[in-house]
């Protein structure tokens, strides 16, 4: 291994092929260098939709959750309420979404995609797979598959 500290008069040392063995070993790197292939495209195909990472999230729960209150999306996504708040007032006032009275609780709401939401969403979530479907495009079905149930392992 070599020295921690070396001496101001020590041959400066050149590069040539940069060692990333150690790296390649550590589940965190692999899962990043994975998630940036496909987290650098993301803002670019969604900006036709003018939505972020947090923004196609909460939007695709709703989608596939009608009315499904703001708490459940707190504790799904992990995002704080007052965080929540100001992106579902945004949504809201762009016309994607709209409350309506949860037929349990007097007291919750529930989220709903207005028609223009549900139009905006099916091209984007259409607009997603295509994304992942290119960004995994050399691992098999069964690959993939596979991938996604390991990943799920270690953080459900």
């Amino acid at each position: 291994m070599p020295p921690l500290f070396v001496s101001p008069d020590a041959t400066p040392c050149a590069v040539d092929t940069v060692d990333t063995r150690y790296l390649e070993t550590l589940m965190g790197y692999n899962a990043r260098r994975a998630a940036l292939s496909i987290i650098e495209l993301f803002p670019v195909r969604m900006a036709p939709y003018d939505l972020r990472p947090v923004d196609f999230s909460i939007l695709s729960l709703i989608t596939h959750n009608p009315g499904i209150t703001s708490r459940q999306l707190s504790t799904v996504l992990k995002i704080q309420p007052p965080n929540l708040v100001a992106k579902i007032s945004g949504f809201e006032k762009r016309g994607l979404i709209q409350r309506q009275p949860h037929p349990q609780d007097g007291r919750a709401v529930g989220l709903h995609l207005t028609d223009e939401g549900a139009q905006t969403m099916a091209m984007a979530e259409q607009t997603a797979s295509a994304l992942e479907n290119e960004a995994t495009s050399r691992l098999s079905a069964a690959e993939k598959k596979t991938l996604i149930r390991l990943l799920q392992k270690i953080y459900l």
